[in-house]
């Protein structure tokens, strides 16, 4: 059994290249896999190993600068969620391209698991889930507007476009882990909309503590590894995920005829022309040949970052 620790935290890394070979050499040590993000905003990742690896690796970074406060979220998995580790140097923890945005300044009021269906059901509020539409097509709140963007980048445009619905309604957005809506809800104060408000913990944390027959939560909860999903109780889920579009999968859609392990699937299937397939059929034969090595091959990448 792994331990799958995911973790975030915003704070001023004026340098950050300068803590990656420490970082990278501790995860190394320490034998865990997954991807670690440093931006001089903060640090976002995901990554797994033994009970003693993992508690290495957080030691570490709860000692790197504004970091001793650092929290984070634990599951487990049967297999190894991740093929290797990476420890990457980015313009943003989480992608969302407003310069302005700054989660370190202010963000919306806290939710705990506790008091979010309370506040969900009240009729002035309206819910907004933050994620990507491949993630909202697998499991979301009851009752949540979904804006069907492709990338969190895209979300202040749908909000432009889409601000007049929320007129005098409180805001309530919800992510994976929390780390979307610490952007989110700073970028809404930022456009005067004061009554803003987020899950704590994110949806890992909510079916972390919600006891199933209490939730408000319908289907299963995308995570970016290699568990693909996770439902109460942080289990893992029954999804797959098509290794050329990145989209989950039931195992319903695998028995689509548009389905071709690392090639195709219902969802993509008109989106790749044959020499792109012929590509992905080949990087699938590499795979297969590696598995039976025993080893990892990096065209089984793992989904980018929450």
């Amino acid at each position: 059994m792994f331990t799958v620790a995911a973790l975030y935290h915003f704070t001023r890394f004026p340098d950050p290249a300068a803590l990656r070979p420490a970082l990278l050499d501790v995860c190394d040590k320490a034998g865990t896999t997954g991807s670690l993000l440093l931006a001089q905003e903060g640090i976002n990742g995901t990554f797994a190993g033994s009970r003693a690896g993992v508690d290495a690796v957080l030691a570490h970074i709860r000692a790197l600068p504004g970091c001793a406060d650092l929290e984070w979220k634990e599951s487990t998995a049967t297999e190894q969620p991740f093929g290797k580790m990476k420890v990457r140097l980015k313009k943003e923890i989480v992608t969302m391209g407003q310069p302005d945005v700054d989660p370190k300044a202010r963000v919306g009021h806290y939710v705990t698991p506790e008091d979010w269906n309370e506040l969900i059901q009240q009729p002035d509020v309206a819910v907004i889930d933050t994620r990507n539409d491949y993630e909202v097509q697998i499991g979301t709140f009851e009752g949540a507007i979904d804006p069907h963007t492709a990338s969190f980048r895209e979300f202040p445009a749908w909000w432009e476009e889409n601000k007049h619905r929320f007129h005098n309604k409180r805001v309530a957005m919800f992510c994976t882990g929390g780390i979307r809506c610490e952007k989110s809800t700073n970028y809404l104060l930022g456009q005067g909309i004061e009554d803003v408000f987020h899950l704590q913990g994110g949806i890992l944390k909510y079916l972390e503590e919600t006891p199933q027959d209490e939730s408000l939560w319908h289907g299963e909860c995308f995570v970016f590894d290699e568990r693909v999903s996770v439902g109460h109780g942080l289990v893992e889920g029954p999804h797959s995920l098509c290794r050329a579009c990145r989209r989950p999968l039931t195992p319903a859609d695998l028995k689509s005829p548009d389905y071709e392990e690392g090639v195709s699937c219902h969802q993509c299937v008109d989106e790749h022309d044959e020499a792109r397939k012929e590509r992905f059929r080949e990087r699938q034969r590499q795979i297969a040949l590696a598995k039976k090595r025993g080893e990892y091959h990096l065209g089984r990448s793992e989904a980018s970052h929450d």
